[in-house]
């Protein structure tokens, strides 16, 4: 029999339990004890991040193919026989100190010496102006004529041609690899090593492995110009043709710039299309733009002072780039072979650059807006 009471404590605990009582008595069995829950268990100590791993070190590809190579044509002299026996004489009968001067001249602007790096843009409105071309040309010069290191920056990944241009053999770490390694404590050693060397003691950054539609991002861009500028007294980017977004960032923030127009009625008049829109960006550009009146093929009648007339708008310079059959090959440039108007036409176009480089907008030192040379 329950102890008196025993209803009501039951009834009681059902009340705090939220169980519903009858109104009549009745007996019930306790509920079970709820179960406790279990105390949680000691914080664990996360474990210690392991360091991220480094990229994988990507495969060696062909620049150019060895069944490809094997055909290949003989690399031919950039001035013909008879023209080198013409100059060879003049040389040893007629050199005067008027030649010797103006080479001087040239030389002492292109290794003038530099406080920080100075970085050069080389861009066309189309492809085919001859860019890469003008681009190679002007690190070959640097490289010959400056002490300090000189690169050589393929922005124009998709096909691009300055890793053949170069001559090197294969292509492995390209400009998006470079992105992703830079690091703060990293030294110049550290870099050239994922660098290409040539001609000259320069280096070279290829944009890519020759892949088809290769993309070059904005950031890994500027990551790459702005870390290796503190190495490189001088550097050549050579772009990918406007109105691309890279290209028009390294046209606005380059210490110089170089566009290259074909010696046609129609480059020549799209590339002052092109002017206007760089002397819109800011008034410093113009002064600091130097058109190179490229001549790709021995038919093209373009005046050179006519087209600086029309182009040397602002204070941009315009500079010709004779017809030279060495580079009519598209092939590896060999200094040795180009002509004789070819290597002056560069030296020219390298002493201009690097004055308005350093100058800022105070003009080069042979008067801008003009053509400088000879009609090609």
């Amino acid at each position: 029999m329950s102890a008196p009471g025993a209803g009501d404590w039951q009834r009681d605990v059902f009340r705090e339990l939220g169980g519903v009582v009858a109104g009549t008595e009745q007996s019930a069995s306790p509920p079970p004890a709820a179960a406790q829950p279990a105390p949680p268990p000691a914080a664990a100590q996360p474990a210690p991040a392991a360091p991220p791993l480094p990229p994988p070190a990507p495969v060696s590809v062909p620049v150019v193919m060895p069944e490809v190579r094997r055909t290949g044509q003989r690399a031919r002299h950039g001035d013909p026989p008879a023209r080198r026996v013409v100059r060879a004489l003049r040389k040893g009968l007629s050199a005067t100190a008027k030649d010797t001067e103006t080479a001087v001249r040239l030389a002492r602007a292109v290794q003038q010496p530099i406080t920080t790096g100075r970085q050069i843009a080389v861009t066309s409105i189309r492809g085919g102006a001859g860019k890469s071309t003008v681009a190679a040309l002007l690190s070959l010069t640097f490289a010959h004529y400056r002490a300090d290191p000189v690169l050589a920056i393929e922005a124009d990944p998709s096909l691009g041609t300055l890793p053949r241009l170069f001559g090197a053999g294969e292509v492995r770490w390209t400009f998006a690899d470079l992105a992703r390694i830079l690091d703060p404590s990293m030294r110049v050693t550290d870099v050239t090593g994922y660098l290409l060397p040539f001609t000259g003691g320069g280096w070279l950054l290829p944009g890519s492995q020759g892949a088809v539609g290769a993309q070059l991002d904005l950031d890994a861009y500027r990551i790459v110009m702005t870390s290796l500028r503190r190495w490189f007294g001088t550097t050549v980017v050579d772009c990918e043709t406007l109105p691309a977004e890279v290209a028009r960032t390294a046209m606005t923030t380059t210490q110089a710039r170089v566009l290259v127009a074909p010696a046609t009625a129609a480059g020549v008049a799209t590339t002052r299309t092109v002017l206007d829109w760089i002397g819109g960006l800011h008034r410093s550009m113009l002064p600091t733009t130097v058109v190179a009146l490229a001549y790709t093929s021995p038919g093209m009648g373009v005046d050179p002072r006519k087209a600086a007339e029309y182009l040397g708008v602002g204070g941009a310079a315009v500079l010709p780039l004779p017809y030279d059959r060495a580079l009519a090959e598209g092939g590896e440039i060999r200094t040795a072979l180009l002509a004789q108007g070819t290597r002056e036409a560069a030296l020219a176009l390298a002493a201009e650059v690097m004055d308005r480089a350093m100058s800022r907008g105070r003009g080069g030192a042979r008067g801008g807006g003009t053509a400088a040379g000879a009609r090609p």
